[in-house]
């Protein structure tokens, strides 16, 4: 059966282009060999890694967003093989846009019924754009009911708590949504001046895990804080059961 998971929130900067790096280190980890696909118009992030081939996919025609693009980019995943596995990264600029047309053209459901599973990401951040995520979460909430959602915990940022130290799973939202949460995937806080220096160097060059393991230039013990951090994420993502 086909796979399509999309990485959805209306904020801008919070992690949506890592999270789509990580599901796919992991498929490709496990042989499944995904299709990537980033449809940023504006922070290409996802598109910088080399060794993951991601496609990027032009979205705008003049000053605005054309949305026969996402005819072109659903039309793809229906017309692809039977067993692929799509990692679809979309940017905050598109979230609105991407969001109408696929309520608007009934596009998850018809999916849905040409055996294609569909797997909604967004990502919910501690700090000052925690409301924000929030706002973005909730969104997809109420217009895609039927549909699984895995909501990413990044506390890059602080811990996902509100201001009486209440938990993302202690909350109204989660409550309220948490039949259709298909999984909760942290990526933990840890000590910014080694485990936070070492993911950021990868970050900012573009690498995977893998190749950071095998990059004898990088320190010995960072290698090992990465591998740390890989596997944590990985084990968690293999949890979900995608």
């Amino acid at each position: 059966m086909k796979q399509l998971h999309m990485i959805l929130q209306g904020k801008g900067g919070v992690g949506k282009s890592l999270i789509a790096a990580l599901l796919a280190q992991h498929f490709e980890k496990r042989d499944l060999a995904p299709i990537c696909i980033d449809t940023d118009p504006v922070n290409a992030t996802f598109a910088g890694y080399a060794a993951l081939n991601v496609n990027r996919l032009n979205i705008i025609q003049g000053q605005e967003v054309d949305q026969r693009a996402f005819d072109t980019l659903f039309s793809q995943i229906l017309n692809s093989d039977d067993e692929s596995i799509f990692v679809v990264d979309n940017g905050a600029t598109n979230f609105l846009p991407i969001c109408a047309w696929m309520v608007e053209n009934n596009a998850i459901e018809f999916l849905q019924n040409n055996d294609v599973e569909v797997v909604l990401h967004s990502v919910l951040t501690g700090g000052q754009s925690m409301i924000d995520t929030l706002i973005g979460l909730d969104s997809l909430f109420q217009h895609f009911t039927n549909t699984p959602i895995v909501v990413w915990l990044n506390e890059y940022f602080g811990k996902t708590e509100n201001d009486q130290g209440k938990s993302f799973e202690e909350g109204k939202l989660f409550k309220a949504n948490s039949n259709a949460i298909r999984a909760l995937i942290t990526i933990p806080m840890r000590r910014k001046e080694t485990f936070g220096f070492d993911l950021n160097s990868i970050l900012r060059k573009k690498i995977t895990f893998k190749e950071a393991h095998a990059d004898e230039t990088i320190n010995v013990f960072a290698r090992q804080r990465l591998k740390t951090i890989w596997d944590e994420i990985d084990q968690q993502i293999s949890a979900a059961n995608f």
